[in-house]
């Protein structure tokens, strides 16, 4: 039985070292995906999301907003590709994702079947964004994780 427990805790070990090793690019590049994608969708004009954005956003021209909306969304993902240009993405993404929330606002009647927790697909598809902003935040906690953790390294030798 003990035998089996070293086992196990060895391969926990193991399994734990290589999230912790290949997470967060992992999850990096999974960001740059879902935003290289959703947005190349709207620039060629067949994002489902296009009337939707179309009615949130009417102060804008569709034909001109929807497009110039992918193609910040597309910089996005191809900044989060590099390492180099994360900052530059995560400030993207953090002016960009407030916006995604507005037809909660403007639009309710579209996003929720009954108010307030009975999302519509819209809905869905806005509220999804919560995990994409979390997954920024990690991504973007990382450009200085080096540093966290030499300093995290010696304040505990200080102790």
């Amino acid at each position: 039985m003990k035998e089996n427990t070293a086992k196990f805790s060895k391969l926990d070990y193991q399994i734990s070292q290589w999230m912790y090793k290949y997470g967060k690019p992992i999850l990096r590049f999974s960001l740059a995906i879902n935003f290289i994608w959703f947005g190349a969708l709207k620039v060629v004009w067949d994002s489902p999301a296009q009337e939707l954005i179309a009615a949130t956003v009417f102060w804008f021209d569709p034909e001109f907003f929807i497009p110039f909306l992918g193609v910040w969304e597309v910089s996005i993902g191809v900044f989060l590709l590099s390492k180099r240009t994360l900052r530059l993405a995560i400030v993207l993404l953090v002016l960009q994702m407030p916006g995604t929330f507005l037809p909660f606002i403007i639009l309710p009647e579209v996003c929720f079947e009954n108010f307030p927790f009975v999302l519509t697909t819209e809905g869905q598809y806005i509220i999804k964004n919560l995990v994409l902003i979390s997954a920024a935040i990690v991504v973007g906690g990382s450009v200085r994780e080096r540093e966290f953790i030499e300093r995290d390294i010696k304040s505990a030798d200080t102790e």
